[in-house]
Order: C-alpha cells, then sequence, then structure tokens
C-alpha cells in the first residue's frame, strides 16, 4: 500500500483542474508546480518536472524529504522543489503550495506591479496586497532567497515578476481556491485599469479589520 497515494491524487485532481481551466498556460503544459508538506515524515508531494499534467498517474507524484532527497517516485521532481522547501520552513502555517503561469496575474508578472486590496472577501482570504517577488532563474537559489524574504509578510498570494504567480494555503484546497481568487482579481484590475479611470482601493479603516481578523 502507498503511504503517500492520497497526497499523490489529490495534487493530481488539482493538476487537471489547473490545467483544463488555464492556470499553467496550455493544456500539454508541463510548467509551474504543485505540492503538499507531509507534516508527519517532514517531507512534501510534489510533481515531477516536465511530464504534462494530463498525463501523470499517482507514481509520477515525487515524494521528498526536507534535505531534497527522494523518498517515493521514479521521475524527477520539479526544478522548483527547493523553492517549495523554502517556503515550508519559513512559513508552518502552509500546507500546500501551488505555482501557476495563470494569464492574469502573469501580466502583473510582466508589468512588476504588485496587485492592491481591491475585494474585502479576496483580501481577507489572501492578504492586502500580493507583493511581487524580484526575478531570479527558475530554479535558482537566487529565486528561493527571493521567494523566502517575500512570504514572510503572511500573505497567500505573490506575483513572481516574469515567471507567474504563487499561490499559498493550509491545505491545498486552500491554496488552489487562492490560486482562483488571485486571478479573479487580477483579472478585475487588468479591466478596471484598461478604463483608464481611477481604481478604487478598499479604505484604511477596512484594510485594519482585515488585518484584525487575519491575525
Amino acid at each position: 500500500m502507498d503511504p503517500y497515494l492520497e497526497y499523490r491524487k489529490d495534487i493530481i485532481a488539482c493538476c487537471r483542474w489547473l490545467c483544463r481551466h488555464g492556470f499553467f498556460g496550455s493544456l500539454l503544459s508541463a510548467g509551474g508546480n504543485v505540492s503538499v508538506r507531509i507534516a508527519d515524515v517532514d517531507a512534501m508531494a510534489i510533481t515531477p518536472s516536465g511530464k504534462p499534467y494530463l498525463d501523470l498517474v499517482p507514481a509520477d507524484i515525487c515524494v521528498v524529504d526536507s534535505d531534497l532527497k527522494p523518498i517515493a517516485g521514479d521521475l524527477n521532481p520539479s526544478i522548483e522543489t527547493g523553492l517549495h522547501a523554502g517556503i515550508y520552513q519559513c512559513r508552518p502555517d502552509v500546507g500546500a503550495v501551488v505555482h501557476t503561469h495563470q494569464p492574469y496575474a502573469s501580466i502583473f508578472a510582466l508589468i512588476n506591479q504588485p496587485i492592491p486590496a481591491l475585494f474585502d472577501e479576496i483580501s481577507l482570504a489572501i492578504g492586502a496586497t500580493v507583493d511581487v517577488i524580484p526575478y531570479a532563474f527558475s530554479g535558482s537559489t537566487e529565486l528561493v532567497d527571493h521567494t523566502r524574504q517575500a512570504v514572510r509578510n503572511g500573505c497567500q498570494c505573490f506575483i513572481m515578476q516574469n515567471h507567474g504567480a504563487l499561490s499559498l494555503g493550509n491545505t491545498l484546497t486552500d491554496a488552489w481556491k487562492n490560486a482562483e481568487l488571485l486571478e479573479k482579481c487580477a483579472h478585475a484590475y487588468h479591466q478596471a485599469l484598461c478604463t483608464g479611470k481611477a481604481v478604487s482601493t478598499l479604505p484604511s479603516s477596512t484594510l485594519r479589520k482585515i488585518a484584525d481578523r487575519r491575525s
């Protein structure tokens, strides 16, 4: 019996949904990555490198320990495995990480612009601001360092400059939902900016309420 089967199946279900809804860029894509913390053994399950999401089977999902040493799976883990490990190390509240190339969030990755607090229900879920993580080459220790520094703000969603988006959650369902909330927010913000009119953001009194509730 595979002790990691449920983690692996959950990751595949998430990846297939994200892929079919355009969050990875194309149906044939292997870009982006998804992981889940396996707390009782200080490890994580993570998508493999280079295999299209719609072709994944449970045995393809890699399991590695906190030092990135393989525990289960014959494929190479995602090139961003170190980035996921870095997030888990500095954010004990995070149980899952979803890295996507979703279209509207990627627009802000290209113009290097954070997304402010626009909707109270979304800000309650993901934090007041979607900050930009500075660019570094995929899989590099520099990108891991940039990400570790950024995620310490306690928010759940981030823009990755010239790269894509990063969504965190206490569970995989939470991280998955946060990726969808981020795309809704990015879409609305992009459309609002295109009108040329001033964009209304949440007042400071609401931001204080959100901060209090999130803490």
